[in-house]
């Protein structure tokens, strides 16, 4: 299924630490012209029209990863203008953090699109110098660096 990508999409994303507070559960994307090797992203979707932000994001894990969120907690917004395949997209994404429960595994956890796509969960370190995949929205980074 095609993304319009013609407008600004309003998204929820949750930042959701391990047990052990050294790494956060991202969906692992497909290669992309921009990102050969692939990309991380924060798991969590796009608000509904009626739908607060808070409200999203509890939705979007309950349906991707049939979790729910522990203490969840607001930690700021974003905005993110990226190129995916050539196409220009703009997004203001609401970031949370909180808990997973239950917990993906360690190895072999997925998460499912609405679009029925099956998306592999890995968990990426919060100290993440070495890591070589980009993770989107960058900015997210930077807030956690304040919180």
């Amino acid at each position: 299924m095609s993304i319009d990508r013609s407008y600004i999409r309003v998204k929820a994303m949750l930042v959701a630490p391990n047990t052990e507070g050294t790494a956060h559960a991202v969906s692992l994307n497909a290669p992309t012209s921009e990102n050969p090797s692939g990309y991380h992203r924060l798991i969590g979707g796009s608000v509904e029209l009626g739908e607060t932000h808070s409200a999203a994001v509890q939705r979007e894990v309950s349906e991707e990863l049939s979790a729910a969120i522990r203490d969840l907690r607001y930690l700021g917004v974003v905005e993110n203008i990226f190129q995916i395949d050539g196409e220009v997209g703009h997004e203001i994404v609401f970031v949370y953090t909180g808990r997973l429960d239950p917990e993906p595994a360690s190895r072999g956890a997925t998460l499912t699109e609405s679009d029925g796509a099956v998306v592999p969960v890995v968990w990426r370190p919060f100290d993440d110098g070495a890591e070589q995949l980009p993770i989107y929205p960058a900015a997210v980074m930077r807030l956690l660096e304040t919180a």
